[in-house]
């Protein structure tokens, strides 16, 4: 296929050649490129090839070095994704995220499996013009899933097969969840966070435990499932708190198990009782970078408000999945909340994603999950 070149300012040259998937609009020269179009870049000797996008801040995402990806080409890229996930999710476990976009050197696409059907979201819609057609194709042929649907702001769109049901039960290392692929965040579950629920898990024997900004109360069914002695999910939502309940439910965790609809905020400030564990993670606080401050302000607070909820010696799993946060800025929010609130605080594990979500070196923007267990202890006099 044919692409026409766009020549980049020479200074674009090491940019180019990195292997970075993004081209910022303002890096562009003038042109009569359309939404979905591929373009071949060049910077000195430098070139790449990926699909235009008239809208958002990036306006190519790069696909190739030197040509047009066929089909077959994207095909590959499939199967390579696909023998990550063999490798690397855990066994009795049928959510997943099976393309993490860049990270798969697919830039703007996600995919993800539950049970027998797959939901893809596409961030750009020249992506989804230009390359989610032969995805779609390729994971029909190698899955042969009972559908396949893309998640946008309207809802569902059917590509292949049957739509899902309003609600499904897939499973995560055995235990049962509930997925809402039509109204759930994301595209039904935090997928990202199956590891650090893990973690949360193995951590968790004998503890009473608090899961503010609980959602449908993952992490306090694996705190159950890992020994618990009680857990309470906290959340605005009655929906998400429903389905909390049910998972709770589908385990045979129901006795040990506490749903409270509130404010994280407004509880915390009402609530004094102290628990051995508590989880915080909150939504994304900030959606671009001019929101950075109020939102590492917000954290702060969340977190000296729930520190101040652990026993001395108890553990906090913190959370932040904002991506305009740095590995270094959730420290330091962590490292404020713990003045503020009168503690010291020691870091004891830290990780992001699991490895169904793959990080590419040359991309940074990649990684915005981080999570971290701390030990809370009273101050030195």
């Amino acid at each position: 296929m044919h692409a026409p070149i766009l020549r980049l300012d020479p200074s674009l040259e090491t940019a180019l050649a990195s292997g970075h998937p993004w081209i910022y609009r303002n890096h562009l020269p003038p042109h009569r490129l359309e939404t979905g179009d591929w373009v071949r870049l060049v910077a000195g000797r430098a070139e790449a090839v990926g699909v235009y996008d008239a809208a958002g801040q990036v306006a190519v995402r790069l696909f190739a070095r030197e040509r047009v990806p066929a089909a077959a080409d994207l095909a590959a890229r499939v199967e390579e994704a696909r023998a990550l996930r063999r490798r690397w999710v855990p066994p009795e476990t049928d959510a997943y995220r099976l393309l993490f976009g860049e990270g798969d050197f697919l830039p703007g696409l996600v995919a993800d499996r539950y049970g027998r059907f797959l939901v893809v979201k596409a961030y750009s819609e020249g992506v989804r013009r230009a390359v989610l057609p032969a995805v779609v194709k390729a994971l029909g042929r190698a899955l042969r899933p009972r559908g396949i649907v893309l998640r946008n702001a309207e809802g569902l769109e059917p590509l292949y097969g049957e739509p899902p049901p309003p609600k499904l039960t897939v499973r995560e290392r055995g235990l049962r969840f509930v997925a809402d692929l039509h109204r759930g965040q994301k595209t039904g579950l935090f997928l990202d966070q199956r590891e650090n629920r893990q973690k949360v898990r193995e951590l968790a024997a004998g503890a009473r435990v608090l899961n503010l900004f609980a959602y449908n109360g993952g992490f306090s069914v694996y705190a159950l499932a890992g020994g618990a002695a009680f857990a309470r999910s906290v959340d605005v939502s009655e929906g998400a708190l429903a389905d909390a309940r049910e998972n709770a439910r589908l385990n045979g965790l129901a006795e040990r198990h506490e749903a409270v609809r509130a404010d994280v905020f407004e509880f915390l400030n009402a609530h004094e009782e102290t628990y051995d564990l508590v989880v915080l993670d909150p939504p994304a606080l900030a959606k671009k970078r001019a929101q950075l401050r109020s939102a590492l302000r917000a954290y702060v607070r969340l977190g000296a408000g729930a520190m101040r909820r652990v026993r001395p010696g108890g553990l906090l799993a913190a959370a932040s999945c904002t991506a305009q946060v740095s590995p270094t800025a959730f420290r330091e929010a962590l490292a404020e909340a713990a003045r503020r609130a009168g503690v010291r605080t020691q870091i004891v594990h830290e990780a992001g994603h699991a490895p169904d979500h793959p990080l590419r070196p040359e991309f940074p923007e990649g990684r915005y999950l981080k999570f971290a267990v701390l030990r809370v202890l009273e101050p030195i006099g």
